[in-house]
């Protein structure tokens, strides 16, 4: 049965400057219940065009897991709490994975959780 857009999983990416505020996004994103989990990976380093320059920057890539009912909320809270101008939001739906993981997320993100 295929899930409503709501129920659907997905895997958003946000890079943060530094470990501190990659910890901090995290836990205030899973405490809020817009995540069930957000992974910090260190190590990241990210090439880029800003401002007419190319940039390299050192950066911890959060992986953080939702569901499409509150993608939209942890956004907006990313956008707020980040503090780049323009932070990286990309969220991929997941359309397959271990079922009860996915139940799991689904459970831990509700609004009403």
């Amino acid at each position: 049965m295929p899930t409503s857009h709501a129920d659907q999983v997905h895997v958003v990416y946000c890079t943060c400057p530094d470990r501190p505020v990659a910890e901090s996004l995290a836990a205030e994103l899973v405490q809020a219940g817009l995540a069930a989990c957000a992974t910090l990976l260190p190590g990241a380093l990210s090439i880029y065009r800003w401002q007419g320059n190319i940039e390299r920057a050192d950066e911890v890539l959060l992986l953080i897991k939702t569901t499409g009912e509150r993608l939209d909320a942890l956004t907006a809270r990313i956008l707020a709490s980040h503090p780049y101008d323009v932070p990286e939001v990309i969220a991929h739906p997941i359309t397959a994975g271990h079922d009860h993981y996915l139940d799991w997320v689904r459970q831990c993100t509700t609004t009403n959780a």
